[in-house]
């Protein structure tokens, strides 16, 4: 039995921290600060880190790996096209690792950085997306193309409406307020809104969400929803012939929203 738990670091990351408690053992995803890790385990002493998962290079979410991995002995996974520091293992698409005794599928989904990786896992549902996919939006393009990214998040998208979200940034509420804007009319996306701002309000966190959530409310997966088309050819003054051209035109609105 795996459970999940979420360490916040700097102002808005999460490090994702599995744990197998049966061999009190735990994996963290993208560490980008090792301090969280470090303070968690030495609250639980008699726990090791066995292995760490990296989704892209960006340092915030690599900077403290080779602390971790120093300290621990921990294995390094990370994506093979980009630079981690401390990698022991190189993924690509289609790879499948083991993790605290989880099988994990490796996902190359280029966009936000040309050699990002999702990590999925099939029987429970668990997709690390990093900063692909996010809830109720998508990373900017620091690398890659509209049409990649696209195609990254249509990917993704694919998978079961039961798969639960384990993106890297709380994000969740500006998203949203991006989402109203594109679609003012759609009820279910002014219902999140309402939740995930009560949510923060509590100082709850907004993640996981689940793909169901995400194709009723993401504007970046609703490409093919007339209402986000006649939107977007209203701003623009003209209709866009693709989904991929209407996703280039609300990733460049959000970039300024």
């Amino acid at each position: 039995m795996i459970t999940i738990e979420a360490l916040s670091a700097f102002s808005d990351n999460y490090i994702w921290l599995l744990q197998d408690a049966q061999h009190k053992r735990v994996a963290v995803v993208d560490p980008g600060d090792a301090a969280p890790v470090q303070a968690w385990l030495q609250q639980h002493d008699d726990w090791t880190l066995s292995d760490i998962l990296i989704t892209h290079h960006h340092n915030d979410h690599v900077g403290g790996v080779e602390q971790l991995r120093r300290e621990t002995g921990a294995r390094v996974h990370g994506p093979a096209n980009e630079n981690i520091p401390g990698r022991d293992q190189a993924l690509v698409d289609g790879d499948r690792i083991e993790v605290l005794g989880l099988a994990l599928q490796v996902f190359e989904v280029p966009g936000h950085t040309l050699g990002h990786i999702a990590f999925y896992q099939p029987e429970q549902h668990w997709l690390f997306s990093g900063d692909t996919l996010f809830a109720a939006g998508c990373g900017r393009l620091f690398e890659g193309t509209p049409a990649q990214m696209y195609q990254s998040l249509q990917r993704l998208a694919a998978l079961p409406d039961t798969t639960l979200v384990y993106c890297a940034h709380e994000y969740t509420l500006s998203n949203l307020r991006f989402a109203r804007a594109v679609e003012p009319a759609n009820p279910a996306i002014a219902e999140r809104f309402r939740q995930v701002e009560a949510w923060r309000e509590q100082g709850r966190i907004s993640l996981p969400s689940d793909l169901a959530m995400e194709r009723a409310t993401n504007p970046f997966l609703r490409t093919a929803e007339t209402s986000v088309k006649e939107m977007l050819a209203s701003r623009e003054g003209h209709a866009l012939g693709s989904e991929s051209e209407v996703f280039a035109a609300l990733r460049a609105w959000k970039d300024h929203f």
